[in-house]
């Protein structure tokens, strides 16, 4: 009889950063850097976006002078959740650089890999959530922009993941290709 022992779980990435760790991307005087520095579970959303919302749904979703609340809720499929990821990218060179996009920021959960689920427009607001759509900070709809040198410069923002319900920071990562020559990988937990 052969007893078998339980073989422990190998960690994907050992060499992973924790949160709000920078990892630095570029070269020679167009250098950047780019953190994940928070996360956030959520079961679900409210959202406002005054182009996208028509005057029926705002006036619906509360009376006038009243605090405006979201107009829309969204809830992610069955057995799913909302994964929000905080990201910072800052310019530390002299020109320059260019920003990772925000495709290329994907969640790894156990080797599967999510791609972030786009807001509507640039003017969407969450409730409870502070800024915009890392997204919106650097361009349009996903394209990689440019971030000018200067802290008061950096592009700052969430995207949002629809996850399994089951999802645990310990063994989730935040994985980016910052350009053609860094990888970055961020533990959650």
């Amino acid at each position: 009889m052969v007893i078998l022992s339980p073989t422990p779980a190998t960690d994907p990435f050992p060499n992973a950063l924790t949160l709000d760790e920078y990892a630095t991307f570029g070269s020679a005087d167009m250098i950047g850097k780019a953190t994940v520095y928070g996360y956030d579970i959520r079961p679900s959303y409210n959202w406002t976006s005054p182009s996208w919302n028509s005057p029926q749904e705002q006036g619906s979703a509360s009376p006038p002078l009243e605090i405006q609340r979201g107009y829309t809720r969204e809830k992610p499929q069955e057995g799913n959740t909302f994964l929000f990821v905080y990201i910072r990218v800052m310019n530390t060179g002299k020109n320059a650089v260019y920003a990772p996009s925000a495709k290329q920021f994907v969640v790894n959960r156990n080797g599967t890999l999510y791609n972030y689920s786009p807001v509507n427009g640039s003017d969407v607001i969450i409730d409870q959530v502070p800024g915009t759509q890392y997204d919106y900070q650097i361009g349009r709809g996903g394209t990689v922009g440019y971030i000018q040198p200067g802290a008061s410069n950096m592009a700052d923002g969430y995207l949002i993941y629809e996850v399994p319900a089951t999802l645990t920071p310990n063994t989730t990562y935040v994985v980016s290709n910052l350009d053609y020559q860094n990888q970055a990988v961020w533990k959650l937990g």
